[in-house]
């Protein structure tokens, strides 16, 4: 709710979508920015100890870009042509130690560090990270949480979109799959 506050009151947020990008990333990583301060502010007021904290990704478009800006492990896939892509970077210390090539992503995905956030929006450490992407009309964009992904694999994901005949029918199918799995998190998919 703060962060689209944030960009829907900013207008130098959308005039600098026209002329100057880094005055538009600015302000996108401003709103992760404000949610991250409204959250420590809240968990302050009702004197929570402890973390309360979330991941946000948001997805926008401003012809003829999309603007993606992600903090923690909510993922974002591009689904183009047969090809699978996630385009964004899970934030969790199991991705840090991949990144250092302490492991592979497949041992990473099994250590108990793989949901364990490295930023966060009310976390010790908040790192927006904001990507623009060309609006592409062949592009289908598959927005979820980690919900989806502890349970349902990559090469599941792209099998669905591959066969898939509608937005709904998709989510409906990836979340009967997360659920048949388990579903042991909040499962949250947009197509």
């Amino acid at each position: 709710e703060v962060a689209m506050k944030y960009v829907t009151h900013s207008m130098a947020c959308y005039s600098g979508a026209a002329g100057d990008e880094s005055q538009f990333f600015e302000a996108l990583q401003g709103a992760a920015m404000k949610s991250h301060e409204a959250i420590n502010a809240r968990r302050a007021a009702r004197g929570i100890t402890g973390t309360m904290a979330t991941t946000l990704t948001i997805f926008m478009g401003v012809w003829p870009a999309y603007y993606l800006l992600q903090v923690g492990d909510s993922r974002y896939y591009r689904w183009r042509e047969g090809t699978l892509t996630q385009l964004t970077r899970d934030q969790t210390y199991a991705q840090d130690l991949v990144d250092d090539g302490v492991m592979t992503r497949t041992a990473a995905s099994k250590t108990p560090f793989a949901h364990v956030l490295s930023s966060a929006l009310g976390g010790d450490t908040a790192l927006p990270v904001v990507t623009r992407l060309e609006a592409d009309w062949r592009n289908v964009h598959l927005l979820c949480s980690d919900g989806l992904t502890k349970h349902v694999s990559d090469e599941r994901i792209a099998e669905r979109l591959a066969n898939m005949t509608s937005a709904r029918q998709v989510c409906e199918q990836l979340l009967q799959d997360a659920l048949d799995d388990g579903g042991t998190d909040n499962i949250t998919v947009i197509v």
